[in-house]
């Protein structure tokens, strides 16, 4: 498995509400079915501002490859590009793959260690 880091950084001028007004309603919804492995995405609060990250798992760069491809030719995909494209002033993307520790080291994601972020919470004590 591999997880893929994409960070933007928008325009000073851009409206990170307009960006993400049009990702989640247009762009989301396009990627989810295509790439799947959608692990999160996220915006700062502190460091450089009118920065986003995102994370996608795959099975393998191939896979990853495969998927990106078969998103390209989505025309939702394509309307959404149109929208955010402006907006953002530089892309970095980063290919990550786990650790022999990590939580998340394949797909599906199935964690069942009860001291991780993703399981914290379901442990005796712990309110839900």
């Amino acid at each position: 498995m591999i997880v893929e880091q994409r960070t933007y950084v928008l325009h000073t001028g851009a409206r990170l509400n307009e960006y993400l007004e049009a990702y989640e309603s247009i762009g989301l919804p396009a990627q989810k079915p295509i790439l799947g492995g959608f692990l999160g995405y996220f915006v700062t609060e502190f460091g450089r501002q009118n920065e986003l990250n995102h994370f996608w798992a795959y099975e393998d760069l191939e896979d990853r490859r495969t998927r990106r491809a078969e998103l390209a030719k989505s025309d939702q995909w394509q309307e959404c590009l149109a929208i955010i494209r402006p907006m953002i002033m530089t892309m970095e993307n980063r290919i990550m793959y786990p650790t022999s520790f990590s939580p998340i080291r394949t797909l599906p994601v199935a964690i069942t260690d009860p001291h991780t972020a993703f399981s914290r919470n379901q442990e005796p004590g712990h309110d839900q």
